[in-house]
């Protein structure tokens, strides 16, 4: 059985532990909605502000000339998911549901489209969505997917084109707890998802990581979930891998493009061991506090980058950066 997520073939023995039917097994995971875990648990997939959007898109066309309170889009790796929204007069919906990642700021939130009849195709940022060098921050691929919902509705409304304003009411309050001023986006939050959905997070998602890392293209290796969270935010594009202190595993698991993330503590210690050896602290983050600018943090990650040829990039608790070895320098926060 494999997850058409991320391509990862479910080891049989985690398949008997779940004790449910396997037709209804497969059919679970196949929807993509599901993750097996090695003790039998399911957990449940969220979906993206991308999927979100998209099946608001397609709703408030559809509303032009029917009542809609469930949507059908499809996700930007091909599989198709069913969402509830409301939509009526050209104007639709749908709130962003996260699955089982408590942690996820943007759960909950509404993305309202609002739709009127076009000659062409046009889509819109509204209020709550950020914008980045004077262009809405709404990433390639979920774009791309709102179109495709887009068409989708088009098609069978037998309209022929749509303007689709998108907007999240609640945008610029929720991007406050993001990292998105810190990266150029300002005025609410990204549009985003590469797959669609949004992983859940639990600890015994440990024995899939190094399945995941060898079929990702490219992957952030993250030692917590303070870095989880920020290499999430930074990194949209990329697989976000915990890998904890097991960061020479994952290195070695990784076939594609690798960017190791996190606070200072495990990184420094796996790139010097006897980093606090010298200078006369107990800790790696007493070091920092005496001294961000300590060249002995510069020395320690260019002998890591010399060694592993990876670039490497420490978080401070509050998400600003500490270093990023692209730069190798000290940055105040602003990538």
């Amino acid at each position: 059985m494999i997850d058409p997520v991320n391509n990862f073939k479910i080891p049989d023995e985690w398949i008997k532990r779940t004790n449910l039917p396997l037709k209804e097994l497969k059919s679970m995971i196949s929807s993509g909605c599901y993750v097996l875990l090695s003790d039998g648990t399911l957990l449940r997939r969220g979906y993206t502000t991308g999927t979100t959007a998209s099946a608001a898109a397609k709703a408030a066309i559809l509303s032009l000339v029917k009542e809609v309170s469930e949507i059908e889009v499809k996700t930007p790796i091909g599989l198709r998911v069913k969402l509830h929204v409301r939509g009526e007069k050209g104007k639709a919906s749908a709130y962003k549901f996260s699955g089982d990642h408590a942690t996820d700021v943007t759960n909950g939130i509404e993305i309202i489209a609002c739709a009127e009849e076009n000659d062409t195709i046009s889509i819109l940022a509204g209020k709550g969505i950020g914008i980045k060098k004077g262009k809405p921050a709404i990433n390639p691929s979920p774009m791309r997917q709102i179109e495709d919902s887009i068409k989708e509705a088009l098609v069978e409304t037998g309209l022929k084109g749509a303007q689709v304003i998108i907007s999240v009411p609640m945008g610029e309050k929720i991007a406050k707890k993001t990292l998105n001023e810190k990266i150029g986006i300002t005025g609410g939050i990204s549009i985003l998802g590469t797959t669609g959905f949004v992983e859940p997070w639990n600890e015994h998602l440990g024995e899939m990581k190094e399945e995941l890392i060898k079929n990702a293209d490219r992957v952030i290796l993250t030692t917590g979930r303070i870095g989880i969270r920020f290499s999430h935010m930074l990194f949209p594009e990329y697989t976000v891998i915990l890998i904890g202190s097991d960061i020479s595993r994952g290195l070695a698991a990784a076939n594609g493009e690798v960017i190791i993330c996190g606070l200072p503590g495990l990184i420094l210690k796996w790139a010097n061991p006897d980093i606090l050896k010298t200078g006369g602290h107990l800790t790696i983050q007493e070091m920092i506090d005496s001294d961000p600018k300590n060249p002995i943090i510069d020395l320690a990650l260019d002998d890591a980058v010399k060694k592993y040829g990876k670039r490497i990039m420490l978080f401070n608790r509050d998400g600003t950066i500490l270093r990023d070895t692209a730069r190798m320098s000290v940055l105040d926060g602003v990538l």
